[in-house]
């Protein structure tokens, strides 16, 4: 079945009536009493990023936070992960996910508690590290909403399956978890929910999109071949840089003149590296692509285009066969329709109608749409984390505010974590009954 109609099958759970909503998440009071551990939480994580599948410290201290509210803990799950249950008596099963990792960026925030950490990349090569896509505010919710459950267990009744992933970057750590019996050594949940920062929506506000909402993502290597030599005597020399940058410049066409305009697709050279000197013509030139679709079909279309063109240009200048790798992958991220259609009115109710907007889809990817897996419902909201005022003049001159994964994107930490906290905790309480 395409992707894009998944969300059309997705009927069976009903939206709630005004009087289900319970409207019991954490209040002012206790985000106040608890707001500068967490906080003190919040600024620790960020001073200590760690890359993926390196989160070893991270997982370490998450994993110490939900023992610590009482949940019962597995950690080294598809490596890194941490699961911790927190069970209170019969009901559904809710996954609550938050990613543990960070990315190869040298922070200039000029924070305080801006990262000073360094890691090793796949190469081996040391780089700095920094919490540029919000994962510590998503950890610092999740223990958040996990304190929350553990002191009002009279709220709510069945099990919260606490979910530390490591690798979201590396859009692997959701399939090493559920290929390390994720959904077979701990309850197989009823619903899965994930909430993620934003750069552009301001403090106190959640954003949604119901069904598709984040693309697949493919990453590709491509190794252009050449024959090496003195630059200063090309013609006896097969040049790898001249084919990369035709393959480049040919590239763009496959979205631009191949693919339906009504499917979106995404072809980016993210990497190019080839030759040691000004004056050697190398034996190879190496790219590194990132693609984007929602539909498998777009994504083979996009990948069988690549493969065409370098071909073709190997033969046409007599270079030897490139080669053409898939590195890994992951789908799109649907959002189940009738589970938004359920949780969103709590939303509303819990942070007011006004805090609550509905988005359009992106081209950004994530793996927890993984976490769907044997038919399970899920949803993931977006959380504003830049002051209004921020947002109002950049607004005003014309400005784009620092995306994620920008070394200068910095959330406001307090109210973008109260928010999270409540808007997550309101979800799981109208998805886990009040006992009796």
């Amino acid at each position: 079945m395409p992707l894009l109609r998944v969300w059309l099958v997705s009927i069976v759970l009903l939206a709630p009536t005004a009087a289900s909503v319970k409207g019991a998440s954490p209040n002012d009071a206790w985000f106040q009493a608890n707001k500068d551990e967490l906080v003190a939480l919040y600024t620790h994580l960020h001073s200590n990023p760690e890359l993926s599948f390196q989160e070893v410290k991270t997982a370490e201290r998450v994993a110490a936070e939900l023992t610590r509210v009482g949940a019962v803990v597995t950690t080294g799950v598809g490596k890194l992960g941490v699961v911790g249950l927190l069970k209170n008596g019969p009901g559904p099963t809710v996954l609550i996910r938050s990613d543990l990792d960070a990315l190869p960026v040298t922070e200039e925030t000029g924070l305080p508690y801006a990262s000073q950490a360094t890691g090793l990349d796949p190469a081996g090569k040391p780089v700095r590290v920094m919490h540029a896509c919000g994962h510590d505010v998503h950890m610092t919710c999740l223990v958040g909403v996990a304190r929350w459950l553990a002191a009002h267990k009279d709220q709510w009744s069945g099990t919260a399956l606490l979910i530390g992933q490591p690798a979201e970057e590396m859009i692997g750590g959701a399939k090493a978890m559920l290929d390390d019996g994720l959904y077979t050594r701990f309850p197989k949940p009823d619903f899965a929910l994930a909430l993620h920062v934003t750069s552009d929506e301001p403090t106190g506000t959640v954003a949604y999109t119901s069904g598709p909402a984040l693309a697949g993502s493919t990453a590709v290597d491509v190794l252009i071949k050449g024959k090496g030599g003195h630059g200063a005597s090309p013609h006896s020399t097969v040049d790898p840089v001249v084919l990369a940058a035709l393959a480049i410049l040919d590239f763009q066409t496959i979205v631009s003149r191949e693919i339906n305009p009504i499917h979106p697709a995404v072809l980016t050279v993210g990497s190019i590296h080839g030759g040691t000197k000004h004056n050697i013509i190398s034996n190879e030139v190496k790219l590194q692509l990132t693609l984007r679709a929602y539909r498998d079909d777009v994504r083979d279309q996009l990948i069988e285009g690549i493969k065409r063109r370098v071909v073709g240009l190997a033969r046409s200048h007599q270079a030897p066969e490139p080669v053409v790798s898939i590195v890994e992958g992951t789908p799109p991220t649907i959002n189940t329709p009738s589970l938004v259609a359920r949780i969103v009115p709590i939303l509303k109710a819990t942070l007011g109608a006004s805090s609550v907007k509905e988005v359009e889809p992106v081209m950004g990817a994530e793996d927890f749409g993984l976490f769907g897996q044997g038919g399970v419902p899920t949803f993931m909201f977006r959380l504003g984390t830049i002051p209004p005022e921020r947002v109002k003049e950049a607004k005003a001159k014309g400005e784009i505010l620092p995306s994620l994964h920008s070394a200068r994107y910095y959330p406001d930490p307090a109210p973008s974590i109260q928010t999270g906290i409540r808007a997550m905790t309101a979800a799981a309480l109208e998805l886990m009954p009040a006992k009796p």
